[in-house]
Order: C-alpha cells, then structure tokens, then sequence
C-alpha cells in the first residue's frame, strides 16, 4: 500500500513538473521573440531620436513644408504667407531643386529657411554612413549654391531615421528635425479634414508638417494661420523655435528640452 502511494505521489510530481516546464518554455518563447523586438525599438538606452516638439514657455509653433514633386500649387503658399508676413521652413530634396531652382531662389527670396531633405528621397535610416554623408553634402551645396544659405536642419525623408543617420547628420552640423503635428496633406485630405488634424493637435512647441503640393494644403493654411493667431500663436521657421545652449531630447517623447 505504501509503494502505491509514492507511486501516485511521483506521478503527480511529474505531472506537476511536467506542466511548469511546458509553462516555462511557452513564455520563454513569447518574451524571446517579442521582448527583444520591443526593448530594441522603445527601451534601447543608446536609442538616438530626432527633435518632433520644443519645449518652450511662449506660445510658439512652427510651420514647416517639405518639397519632393511638383511645384504647382508652391506660389500660392508663398502668397498666403507673404500676406500674414510668416516665415517658415522648406525642407527641399535635391532632385526637387534640380527641377526647379527658380522656385528654390523665390522661397529663400521671401524669407523662408530651407533645410535639407536628402538628394533622391530614400530610405535612409538603412543607409550605411558613406551613403548618408553623401545625400546630406550634395544636397547641402545645392541649397548654398541657389539660396546662399548653410543649411542646418534635416528631415529625413518619410521620417525614416536610425542611431547613424542621427549621428552622421550631427557631425555634419545638422539638427535632425521631424514633427508632431502630421497635417496628412498628402492623403489629399479636404482642407477642412486639414484644419481640423492640425488645430486640434497643435501646442507650444510644435512642428507642424505640410507639403508644398499638397492637393488642399493652400485652401486650409490661411484659416489654420488664422486661427493659430486668434489662439495667441506665434508662428516662426523651426530654427527660431530651436533651444539655443544646451539641451536635450526626450528619448520617450522627442521633445527637445532645456538642460537642467
């Protein structure tokens, strides 16, 4: 009888140990293929990220419009903002120059900052270090040789960045700029649906993207600037929203903040 018992007793311990390894390898395997992926994207202490919000203590926003096809619609943005007197920032990719340099020397003309946007538009947070210098210069001359200006801030195109994108743009003296606020324009959106994205999200210290050939991009800027007047903004190229002195960015959040 008592030989019956262990034997009842040390099959229930086997069972019992055979469930907890089970257990044991299933959730091993979860975090082994899924725990690894999140830490790589939001918990990598080396993780670098580019600037999308300043934090500021005025009532400050910036307009930014990135340039890459066509160029029709570009005139009657500068007249909208010629009219309120606000100047803002084109990031401007180098084919987009290539093909329209009277455009490029009008948009520095009125006073707008350009910033680098790459020469042919890639995917750049996958491109290796020589590559990315490379986009970054030649853009760079383009811009100096048909506005005077030295570029200092970099937007990579669709927002597609990486440690050695950020790193590489730094070296080159370029502050790595993305944004908050994503007017979506470029779904061809109804200016309302435009305006709507926009003053809804907005707040000290954002970026707002546009695009210079977005569908109803003019129709819902005038309202927009509008109404972010009404509301006590000041609207200013993103240079000017930039903390000046040292600073920090929020890794969690992309906010760029003062040291403490």
């Amino acid at each position: 009888m008592e030989k019956i018992k262990r034997l009842r007793f040390n099959k229930k311990a086997v069972t019992w140990i055979v469930c907890l390894v089970t257990i044991l390898a299933v959730t091993f395997s979860h975090f082994y293929t899924i725990f690894p992926k999140t830490v790589s994207v939001f918990g990598r202490l080396d993780r670098l990220v580019p600037i999308y919000r300043v934090e500021t203590q005025g009532k400050k926003v910036a307009i930014s419009f990135d340039a890459a096809w066509g160029s029709d619609i570009t005139p009657k943005l500068l007249e909208i903002l010629k009219k309120h007197d606000i100047k803002t920032t084109f990031f401007l990719v180098k084919f987009w120059m290539d093909k329209y340099p009277d455009m490029t020397r009008r948009i520095a003309r009125e006073g707008h900052e350009i910033g680098n946007h790459s020469a042919t538009h890639p995917q750049m947070g996958s491109l290796p270090k020589e590559q990315i210098i490379k986009e970054l210069k030649t853009t760079h001359d383009k811009i100096k040789e048909l506005t005077g200006q030295d570029a200092i801030l970099f937007r990579p195109p669709f927002g597609d960045y990486s440690n050695t994108l950020i790193t590489t743009a730094n070296e080159l003296g370029y502050h790595v700029i993305q944004w908050d606020v994503d007017s979506l324009d470029w779904k061809n959106l109804s200016a309302g649906a435009i305006y709507d994205r926009v003053i809804r999200q907005v707040k000290p210290g954002s970026i707002v993207l546009f695009h210079n050939n977005g569908k109803h991009t003019a129709e819902a800027l005038e309202p927009i600037i509008n109404e972010l007047k009404k509301q006590g903004y000041e609207i200013v190229p993103i240079s000017r929203l930039l903390i000046k002195g040292n600073y920090y960015i929020d890794k969690s959040t992309g906010e760029m903040r003062k040291s403490p």
